[in-house]
């Protein structure tokens, strides 16, 4: 997955953050496993060059979230003991919250209920609940698909008020419906 959208970085702890976009090609039926490296929030030391993690958000991607979105920092209390914080709000309709330290999830929230391609989040897996009614494989015409390839939230910039320790973004209301094919 390329990098190709927003950044942060953290001065203190020397590593920088961003998101790798969805792999390719879209035909998920092409590209068996979970795709690893893509749809991932990375923390690198801008020292070594080095990985310190990487998060992936969508296994094996289906409907294109490319994953580069905004990505904010602050800090906030967690089971008692103030941590620093990433928060990613995906296109595919999750908010993301990683201790940025370590790249541990704290937290994984849908967006909205009417993100529909996951049912919900298994945070001991660390994986989204796929919905297999909304997937995109080559024998479902897939009707709804909520969020659509646009994304729940996409590129736009948002902002953290950190005295009120809330999260403000923009997002889209966007359903789709999928058919592959295949063209003579």
């Amino acid at each position: 997955g390329t990098n190709w959208g927003w950044y942060a970085y953290d001065p203190d702890l020397k590593l920088m953050y961003y998101g790798s976009g969805n792999p390719a090609p879209w035909n998920e039926t092409m590209r068996p496993g979970d795709n690893k490296w893509t749809m991932a929030i990375w923390g690198r030391d801008v020292k070594t060059g080095k990985a310190k993690f990487a998060f992936q958000k969508t296994p094996h991607d289906e409907w294109d979230y490319a994953g580069v979105n905004w990505i904010g920092l602050s800090e906030q209390v967690v089971d008692g003991k103030k941590q620093k914080l990433l928060t990613h709000p995906d296109r595919n309709g999750i908010v993301y919250t990683l201790n940025r330290e370590n790249g541990n999830l704290v937290r994984a929230d849908k967006i909205d209920p009417s993100v529909n391609v996951f049912k919900g989040y298994d945070m001991a897996k660390g994986v989204p609940i796929r919905d297999p009614e909304y997937s995109t494989r080559m024998d479902h015409l897939a009707k709804g698909i909520c969020p659509s390839a646009m994304g729940y939230h996409n590129q736009g910039h948002d902002s953290i008020d950190k005295k009120r320790e809330l999260v403000m973004l923009g997002t889209n209301m966007i359903c789709m419906d999928w058919e592959p094919f295949i063209s003579a």
